[in-house]
């Protein structure tokens, strides 16, 4: 019943998702290979990028605090909103799942280690961590050994 939280949200989503987000992943490093003087740009930009957890955690605390807030100067029948929002949380803590994941998932919302496998990719074709794959001229194989070294 409990997941473990690197592969949770992942196994919980649709091939066609999951799919979706690799490729757009992989063609971003190859893209990134091919114009290494973008590599900086991208990294700031994987750091403001929300995962699915925050971006789950926004929508709830928003969701509950919205709800709270009708309940007390509306209708008390509101606090059902904040009591769902917590089952859901409590769901995605125990099981990676809950209602709002494959629609977040269905817009590629990636999770952390998706984002950090992007990261580390870009990182090693821009050299942080030494020498990688074959050759500079050989770009398709460093983008295969990149994405590889990234998903140890």
């Amino acid at each position: 019943m409990i997941s473990d939280t690197a592969t949770r949200v992942r196994r919980h989503s649709s091939d066609e998702a999951n799919a979706r987000i690799d490729h757009a992943t992989n063609a971003s490093v190859r893209y990134h290979a091919r114009h290494p003087d973008r590599i900086d740009a991208r990294l700031r930009a994987l750091d403001a990028e929300w995962d699915v957890e925050r971006v789950l955690e926004a929508y709830a605390g928003a969701a509950a605090l919205g709800g709270t807030l009708l309940g007390s100067f509306v209708d008390r029948r509101f606090l059902a909103l904040p009591a769902a929002v917590g089952a859901f949380l409590l769901q995605h803590a125990l099981q990676g799942w809950c209602v709002p994941v494959p629609a977040l998932r269905a817009m590629d919302v990636r999770t952390e280690r998706e984002i950090d496998t992007e990261r580390h990719a870009l990182k090693a074709l821009r050299g942080d961590y030494g020498p990688i794959g074959p050759g500079p001229h050989q770009r398709d194989n460093r983008v295969a050994h990149a994405l590889q070294a990234a998903r140890l």
